[in-house]
């Protein structure tokens, strides 16, 4: 597909991965990649029985779908939900959350936030 103004393409060696010792995060779509203005995409992905960190979002909400894995989302209330493939949470701004990997491989969730800036806030 040829590049065009009005829409913007990233390779894969433009996208941004970050390791953790929990997982990684893999960006697709943000302004800092300088193909969304409205929004982040990425990839998260949790290692076998590890969990990331307990952490809001201040400036936008978060919807994750779990693609692979079971996992288990918890809420800054201490509410838990055991998710499966396909399923859906949607997580409004300043709302502490987390989420463990239930299983034995890998769990993988696709994740959206309504701002290009996404910002992050964990303990």
């Amino acid at each position: 597909m040829e590049a065009c103004d009005d829409i913007r393409m990233v390779s894969r060696e433009g996208t941004e991965t970050l390791t953790f010792d929990w997982g990684q995060l893999t960006w697709f779509a943000s302004r800092a990649l300088d193909n969304s203005e409205e929004m982040t995409v990425g990839r998260c992905t949790l290692k076998p029985h590890a969990a990331n960190p307990r952490h809001y979002h201040p400036n936008c909400s978060e919807i994750l779908v779990v693609m692979r894995g079971v996992i288990r989302h918890t809420a800054s209330d201490g509410e838990e939900a055991v998710m499966k493939e396909g399923d859906v949470v949607t997580i409004p701004p300043n709302v502490w959350h987390r989420a463990t990997n239930l299983g034995d491989e890998e769990a993988v969730l696709f994740i959206t936030f309504s701002s290009a800036d996404r910002s992050t806030i964990g303990e």
